[in-house]
């Protein structure tokens, strides 16, 4: 087995041309640490965390053993006109922390959540606010803190 760690990245490119900046700055940190990872894409921001949790219960569960090291997401909510926005920011946000809580996983969160398009563009810019990458470094860190507690390596 190799010592790179491996990254499920769970994206939701709703905004494809956002989506596209955010994985380009993540795949940037995670090939510069060595990290392998898999892409899946969901609908939207919403099916994140289902995604993750199938992912831990069919793999964790049924075989046995981990298929990944760590998670990293990667997606955008923008404000509309109604309160779907905030519905949806909190639900993902609270699913998110429920998982990193209840089965100790590392991951880094760049499911971005702004005002505007104008916002989200910036943010997702590996030359401006490279929200990707960071989230990528913050999945890494994570990773690395759960080695430090001796929950890491995977077998």
């Amino acid at each position: 087995m190799s010592n790179a760690p491996h990254i499920m990245i769970v994206t939701a490119p709703y905004y494809t041309h956002i989506a596209d900046g955010l994985m380009q700055g993540a795949k940037e940190v995670l090939d510069k640490a060595g990290a392998t990872y898999e892409v899946f894409e969901v609908p939207g921001a919403y099916e994140i965390p289902g995604a993750i949790r199938m992912a831990l219960k069919g793999f964790d569960h049924y075989t046995g053993r981990k298929r990944f090291d760590a998670y990293l997401t990667l997606g955008c909510v923008i404000r509309g006109e109604t309160s779907h926005y905030d519905h949806i920011c909190d639900s993902v946000f609270q699913a998110l922390q429920d998982l990193v809580v209840t089965f100790s996983i590392a991951l880094g969160n760049g499911v971005l959540t702004v005002e505007n398009e104008k916002q989200a563009l910036v943010r997702s810019d590996v030359k401006q606010k490279n929200k990707g990458g960071e989230a990528a470094r913050a999945c890494l860190e994570m990773l690395d803190m759960k080695r430090s507690f001796g929950l890491y390596p995977r077998d």
